[in-house]
């Protein structure tokens, strides 16, 4: 029985299960893959791309919706991450990339003590402080993957692709408490510069000598 190809949409984000990722298909390639998708009710494969080529570990996702349609075939959709994958070989048979891969999920599913839960939405709760005004979305605090809802609000792609990659959810939350204050300290940095950009300026020059 041949093995179904997974197609592969190479991003710049790292998309986590269970988390939404909102999407603007322009490229014929992907509204291809993308009508192929939609057609069947099939998953896709988000990686990240990077300079030297895509990761090899990453998240299917299901269309959830299509917000928008355009005359040209562009669409705005919104995808929900599924599970995670590590790829085995790449096709290229088609214009977009498809993937035989191995599907996995945790290793072991331990119980998470409340404290670590406890800790890990403490320092989600103090970026989401920090982030506010970008936050869109909603954690869903009571999933049995905290871990997945909590760093969908971490913005560096590194950081995610470690939390999508380790396999038990104790660790992923401890990895999280640990680089969270650090990160959010960051970020607070961050956004301070950005406040204080406008204050630092050239004064505009009125009238004449």
């Amino acid at each position: 029985m041949a093995t179904r190809l997974l197609p592969l949409f190479p991003l710049s984000v790292v998309l986590l299960p269970a988390t939404p990722l909102p999407l603007h298909i322009f490229e014929d390639r992907y509204k291809e893959m993308m009508g192929e998708v939609i057609s069947n009710s099939t998953e896709f494969g988000v990686v990240l791309a990077k300079e030297d080529g895509i990761v090899n570990i990453g998240c299917t996702a299901t269309v959830d919706r299509v917000l928008q349609r355009y005359p040209d075939g562009r669409m705005d959709l919104l995808a929900v991450g599924r599970r995670r994958f590590r790829i085995l070989s790449v096709d290229q048979d088609k214009s977009y990339l498809r993937a035989e891969v191995e599907y996995f999920n945790d290793e072991e599913v331990s119980e998470v003590p409340a404290d670590l839960r406890q800790q890990a939405i403490a320092g989600y709760e103090k970026l989401r402080a920090v982030e506010s005004p970008n936050v869109i979305i909603e954690p869903l605090l009571d999933a049995p993957q905290l871990s997945f809802q909590l760093a969908q609000f971490v913005g560096d792609v590194e950081k995610r692709q470690t939390v999508l990659s380790i396999r038990s959810e104790v660790e992923r939350l401890q990895f999280l408490v640990a680089m969270l204050p650090g990160y959010t300290e960051q970020r607070q940095l961050v956004a301070k510069a950005k406040r204080l950009a406008p204050m630092n300026g050239h004064a505009k020059h009125v009238g004449g000598r």
